[in-house]
């Protein structure tokens, strides 16, 4: 959701040009984000929101501004879910459809074959094939007749069994299609409730920053940075970067090379590429690229997908923010990661804690 700077006072522009110049060799021995750097310059004021706007100072602005971009994204994850249970769903419907036209077939064949025994009853008289062959009173038909008698009977039994089980197994498709319209409304209902949040949540934080002028949307900016870089210090000093592996699998290093050629692009909420994405729209993307599937939200992937210690972090790792798992961000050694920020922002290099860490999942664990 943040951005962040880079060491020895380079930006974000400029580091992120050399990573795309130089590929994943290119990050620096030194940390991300390590202490020491530039921070913004201050504003009027003295201060970085020295400023007021609209009767809110910039700290304020950016906090509400960071919200609505937070419970956007977290809409977007509920979003992305109720479109894939909706195609899910569409798809059960399909099947259901496909095999009642082939049940509705076999029972058209059926009640055929059961009005021809029917009228050949009729033309004997109504009287049963039982009686009849008992009227008989040649001995050789009589015994023949009771073998053709049996397989009739047989033949019978059999008809009627399918006839009962094709009419249950319409009944469960009937019941079945049911159900998956009654999920698919639900669906659609989620997802359509999710889009006009994040619409409206989205709304609010542009008219926000639209409303500020030139300087204090730069200010702003800096004020995003200065706070990641923050927080991406204080993670540091933990001595994290001591425990971190520094080695992808061959799958994770598919995975970070095709995130990092995704740089640059911009972030827009429901994208999976190939020229924007949303933040697990990206992540989904790098790993399906590298030959694993992987659930399409942050949420799904925090759920399902194995977790392991943040101290145990490797490139290709994905890393879930905040306690809603509302954001994700790929590891890609040093202490960075790539991410899709939010609208207005491009898939960029950030630095690994420079938002709250729930945890940490790896695609390819065995």
């Amino acid at each position: 959701m943040r951005r962040d700077g880079r060491g020895r006072g380079v930006g974000v522009a400029a580091a992120t040009a050399l990573v795309c110049a130089l590929g994943l060799s290119a990050v620096p021995e030194t940390a991300y984000g390590a202490p020491g750097e530039p921070g913004p310059a201050p504003g009027p004021g003295g201060g970085v929101d020295g400023g007021a706007t609209g009767g809110q100072s910039l700290e304020e602005v950016h906090q509400e501004v960071d919200g609505l971009y937070r419970k956007a994204e977290s809409a977007t994850d509920a979003y992305n879910l109720a479109r894939e249970k909706q195609a899910r769903q569409e798809k059960a419907i399909l099947k259901i459809a496909r095999a009642v036209v082939k049940a509705q077939k076999e029972m058209a064949g059926l009640r055929k074959r059961a009005g021809a025994m029917a009228r050949a009853q009729y033309r004997g008289g109504g009287m049963p094939a039982e009686a009849r062959l008992f009227l008989n009173g040649d001995p050789g038909e009589f015994l023949d007749g009771v073998t053709l008698a049996r397989k009739g009977e047989k033949a019978t039994d059999g008809l009627i069994g399918r006839l009962e089980r094709t009419q249950a197994a319409l009944d469960r498709y009937a019941d079945s299609a049911s159900q998956e319209w009654e999920r698919l409304d639900r669906s659609r209902a989620k997802k359509a409730a999710a889009k006009k949040e994040i619409v409206r949540k989205l709304a609010r934080a542009q008219r926000l920053e639209s409303r500020l002028a030139k300087d204090e949307r730069e200010r702003l900016r800096r004020l995003e940075e200065d706070k990641a870089r923050g927080a991406q210090a204080k993670w540091l000093d933990t001595g994290i970067l001591r425990e971190l592996g520094s080695g992808a699998t061959a799958m994770g290093g598919r995975a970070v090379d095709f995130a990092r050629a995704q740089l640059g692009k911009n972030y827009v909420w429901g994208a999976v590429g190939p020229d924007t994405y949303d933040c697990s729209g990206l992540t989904q993307r790098a790993w399906s690229a590298a030959g694993r599937a992987i659930p399409r939200t942050s949420q799904e992937q925090w759920r399902l997908l194995p977790k392991v210690s943040t101290k145990a972090m490797r490139p290709g790792d994905l890393i879930i923010y905040f306690k809603d798992a509302s954001h994700v961000g790929m590891y890609v050694g040093s202490g960075a990661m790539i991410h899709a920020p939010r609208p207005g922002r491009q898939v960029t290099v950030a630095g690994a804690g420079s938002m709250p860490i729930l945890g940490v999942v790896r695609p390819d664990a065995r």
